[in-house]
């Protein structure tokens, strides 16, 4: 009976395959009945349930679930030989719960429409396109810069701490969501991460859980970084799984925010994004520009650039290659390289206003 009952739950991972594969056909439908529909329900659910709680629930269950897995695999090692049907079972229908679980409380996210066709975008952009934007945003950069700092080759570092910024980041999509009511963001639920220092390691600055819809923000990286990571992690937990987007949301959420050092950490954001489409495209064109932005602003970008240098380790290529094929496995085809295409989000929104 109860082989029977873990074949079922096994076997329950072929229509939710199927399903997945077919919505990625019919982002329409994703969009209206997932993403505004069903997800909406779930997350505020989820956030409301585990969003009080002063730390990270998820990453308690991964880290349980981590001793748990490595404990069943030695006390269940022999048998792989002695009992490897059963075995099998066991692997495949926990496999199969996580699958299943995944896509219903947030996966089903990363087949809705593009974000550049809800916005009435274009998805591509011409390099005088792209000039043009970038110079809007080195000068409202520079501007900024000199408002706080009074002069331009000072290092801006923000006056908060890191508790404080994760305290005000929901004030960012309170002031977003008067153009998009659709961002409205309450109840909260982001945190810090428990795993920061191994989260470091891997190279990455944050990540949203699935399974509890806790947004995580690795607390070693620099506090220049924090707010735009911090509403980076809340566009996922709004809904907004690919990486491109809440990037881009993660940019108009920070610099909507009334506070100075948020406009500031989300306009230099953007400008890094750019400048480094320029540089790819043009190197020469790049090195002119260069000389335009204030001096303390590139030291900014160098604080973060040191920060991640300092843990750069032998495997950290390992998890980038890793967290690529995930990307891949979910509709996002150029994987880690998919982050790029948030500048021509940025290009396409900001050529016409008025920063």
């Amino acid at each position: 009976m109860l082989k029977n009952k873990k074949l079922w739950i096994a076997l329950l991972i072929i229509p939710m395959y199927i399903l997945v594969k077919l919505s990625a056909k019919f982002p329409d439908t994703v969009d209206t009945l997932y993403s505004n529909g069903l997800y909406p329900i779930i997350s505020k659910l989820f956030r409301y349930t585990l969003g009080w709680l002063p730390f990270s629930f998820g990453d308690l269950v991964y880290g349980f679930s981590i001793i748990f897995i490595i404990r069943w695999l030695i006390l269940n090692i022999k048998r792989i030989w002695k009992d490897t049907v059963n075995w099998l079972l066991d692997i495949s229908a926990t496999a199969s719960v996580i699958y299943i679980a995944f896509h219903v409380f947030w996966g089903f996210n990363y087949y809705r429409n593009p974000l550049h066709k809800n916005l009435n975008l274009e998805d591509d952009y011409t390099t005088e396109q792209l000039i043009t934007v970038t110079k809007k945003l080195i000068e409202k950069s520079n501007t900024i810069h000199l408002q706080i700092a009074k002069n331009d080759s000072l290092r801006i570092d923000i006056p908060f701490t890191k508790k404080e910024v994760l305290k005000l980041t929901p004030n960012s999509y309170l002031a977003l969501s008067k153009t998009f009511p659709e961002l409205e963001y309450h109840p909260k639920s982001l945190k810090k991460s428990l795993f920061s220092l191994p989260l470091t390691y891997m190279g990455f600055s944050g990540y949203l859980n699935p399974l509890t819809n806790e947004a995580q923000v690795d607390y070693m990286i620099p506090v220049y970084k924090f707010p735009t990571t911090a509403a980076h992690e809340v566009a996922h937990q709004l809904g907004y799984a690919k990486e491109n987007e809440a990037n881009f949301i993660g940019f108009l959420a920070t610099i909507s925010n009334e506070n100075i050092y948020f406009k500031y950490s989300g306009y230099t954001f953007g400008l890094r994004h750019c400048l480094g489409e320029i540089f790819r495209r043009n190197p020469d064109l790049y090195y002119q520009l260069l000389p335009t932005i204030n001096k303390g602003i590139i030291k900014n970008y160098q604080e973060v650039r040191d920060f991640w240098d300092a843990y750069k380790n032998p495997i950290e290529p390992f998890f980038i290659s890793t967290y690529t094929t995930y990307l891949k496995a979910n509709n996002q085809a150029k994987g880690m390289d998919s982050y790029s295409y948030v500048v021509a989000l940025l290009v396409n929104y900001l050529e016409d206003k008025i920063l």
